[in-house]
């Protein structure tokens, strides 16, 4: 397996964004040269963001119909029965062109705790039984009680935030005792929305107390001659539970430089050093439930 091939393509800004949303988004020209890198590169996974049709418009028109990419869909968070992830999953495999993709996942677990959560859990195991989808998943935060899900609802697989920051689930054990249950584990969030590249005045106010953390860090990776990029990368690499590291990029460069830090020898450095404390970590939940 080479590194490539347990790297994900996060296709959150890949298509137009919902209305009053700031962050960059690749144009379709970006998109399709990100894809083909990825596609060349021996990417294993393209994973999408839920609600963004116009995402699965552009992979459409440039996948082939057998591609070498892994797609994973999303639940939509409003689909509140079985029949309306069903509608939501038949109109995204039209959009893609094609009647299967890899995976789907429940973007909000809280939807598999209430009262229609069992009926849309065994709908998504008929798709699965019927063909349309090869897995089943959860995507989940550390305050979803990740462990307590992969044993009650054993899916296929689980995407969870887990990050050079934010070591929470590897230092509780979580992350290990999930990969035994045979889940696979996706990790993702894993430059948290960008944090690791702040400097302490880009921060904003609330976050303010992460200064001196992130600058003792940046201290230690700039000792060890690395870079936030290659460090971040070869921590979720570094874990030998995971068998897919989802990468955000809002480019074609970033995306190939996310490739080359990858695939880069990994720093000699102690990971539990660089995990910022908890108090801090307390201010950025809301950050990882968005991701």
């Amino acid at each position: 397996m080479t590194v490539a091939s347990r790297l994900g393509l996060g296709a959150g800004l890949i298509g137009r964004g919902a209305a009053g949303e700031t962050a960059r988004r690749m144009s379709d020209a970006e998109a399709f040269a990100a894809i083909a890198m990825a596609t060349d590169a021996g990417v294993g996974v393209i994973d999408l963001a839920p609600q963004r049709p116009d995402a699965e418009r552009v992979l459409g028109e440039v996948l082939p119909l057998s591609p070498p990419l892994r797609i994973i869909l999303k639940t939509d968070p409003t689909a509140e029965t079985a029949e309306a992830v069903e509608r939501g999953v038949q109109s995204a495999l039209q959009r893609l062109g094609r009647d299967r993709v890899h995976a789907l996942v429940v973007q909000n677990p809280s939807t598999l705790l209430g009262p229609e959560g069992p009926a849309i859990w065994n709908r998504m195991r008929r798709l699965k039984d019927e063909g349309r989808i090869e897995a089943v998943g959860i995507s989940a935060c550390v305050c979803d009680d990740p462990l307590g899900l992969a044993r009650r609802f054993k899916p296929d697989l689980i995407q969870l935030p887990a990050s050079l920051l934010d070591q929470r689930l590897i230092a509780n054990g979580a992350l290990g005792e999930i990969s035994a249950l045979g889940v696979a584990i996706h990790l993702r969030s894993i430059f948290m929305q960008g944090l690791l590249f702040l400097a302490g005045h880009e921060l904003p106010a609330d976050m303010a107390a992460m200064t001196p953390g992130l600058s003792r860090i940046r201290l230690i990776l700039a000792e060890a001659r690395t870079d936030p990029l290659q460090a971040a990368l070869a921590f979720a690499l570094a874990q030998a539970e995971v068998s897919t590291v989802i990468v955000g990029v809002t480019s074609p460069s970033e995306l190939r430089a996310a490739l080359a830090a990858a695939a880069a020898p990994p720093p000699d450095l102690d990971w539990s050093a660089l995990a910022l404390n908890p108090p801090c970590l307390a201010g950025i939940q809301r950050c990882l439930a968005a991701a």
